[in-house]
């Protein structure tokens, strides 16, 4: 039997887990555990890059992560989990890769350049968010990733990751796997404002730990349609919310060709389109809101399976800085 290929994919640990999340990432993840070597790092460092004055804010955001992970079936037995502050050979491992890149080749990263954009640091910039870049790669490089699931927006990431690993290879001898992207083929949930982003900072997300009643609020205040003024006007499914969610979560194709028909001839209202999804949103979620109550009874439990999994996913970078050390000539003592 020839052995998996291994993925490295993770989360920063700073809000609760949403529909977005489980369009994106979540389902992806589930599936994959079964045919690959799965890692996924909570990556608590990097969420203090631009989080470092509410460090209690992650700290309670990677139990929930965690409940939110099993609860949608990503299972302890196939996919490892780790904390990355857990695991200090990978901040080590950071700085010497720190002499692998220049600052014009950071400045230069479109990734990087938009998300300080999105944040106004403008020359206010934290170094830590600045090179975080150069943490992300010593994840990747860290457990030897073969394959990074990631968005096209991510791209530039896993190149810049590529690029360094190469260059050390180069230099010293090979080291580092070459990690490849694993596009994602699912495209990015709009937010229920019709914003392309569904965030936890823009306040647009329908949550998997939302109660029922807390979804048909968000539901009913979803953004539609914007020329359509009355139930009978004609209205555009295309790019509207309401039909992006019935195809994203509803499993009777007939249905939704029958609700967009009838919206195109303005012979259904919002109103009613709205009420069904929510009630097709709630089904979905309500074994997920199940599978965390159970969980949350027993909190040891799931602190023990972070604790397994990140001694395991340790032991991986210890590996790899072993022969790391060695390249770099700093394996003074054996």
């Amino acid at each position: 039997m020839s052995k998996k290929e291994r993925i490295l994919t993770g989360d920063r640990p700073t809000g609760p887990l949403h529909l977005g999340h489980y369009v994106g990432s979540l389902k992806n993840r589930v599936s994959l555990q079964d045919e690959y070597e799965q890692f996924i790092l909570i990556a608590d460092i990097q969420a203090l890059t631009d989080n470092y004055d509410n460090p209690q804010k992650i700290k309670d955001n990677i139990l929930e992560l965690m409940l939110g992970y099993l609860s949608v079936g990503i299972n302890p037995e196939k996919s490892t989990i780790v904390i990355q502050s857990q695991v200090p050979e990978l901040a080590e491992l950071t700085v010497y890769l720190m002499n692998m890149i220049t600052v014009a080749q950071l400045e230069r990263n479109p990734t990087v350049k938009n998300e300080i954009r999105q944040k106004g640091y403008r020359e206010n910039v934290p170094v830590g968010f600045f090179t975080y870049p150069i943490s992300q790669a010593a994840d990747i490089l860290g457990f030897q990733a073969n394959l990074v699931p990631v968005g096209e927006d991510q791209l530039p990431m896993i190149e810049q990751s590529r690029e360094i690993a190469r260059r050390f290879n180069s230099l010293y001898g090979q080291t580092f796997v070459e990690p490849k992207e694993m596009l994602s083929e699912v495209p990015r949930l709009c937010g229920i404002d019709g914003k392309e982003k569904m965030s936890k900072s823009l306040n647009n997300a329908i949550n998997l730990n939302d109660s029922s009643d807390a979804v048909l609020e968000k539901v009913m205040k979803m953004y539609t349609d914007p020329t359509r003024v009355r139930a009978t006007d004609p209205g555009h499914t295309e790019n509207n919310p309401l039909f992006i969610y019935l195809n994203a979560f509803h499993n009777d194709k007939k249905e939704i060709e029958e609700f967009e028909g009838r919206y195109r001839l303005g012979k259904v209202g919002d109103i009613e389109v709205k009420k069904r999804l929510a009630e097709i949103l709630n089904n979905f979620l309500e074994p997920i809101r199940q599978k965390k109550k159970e969980y949350e009874k027993n909190i040891p439990l799931v602190n023990s399976i972070l604790k397994k999994g990140t001694e395991k996913g340790r032991g991986v970078v210890q590996q790899t800085m072993r022969l790391v050390r060695k390249a770099v000539k700093t394996d003074y003592f054996g």
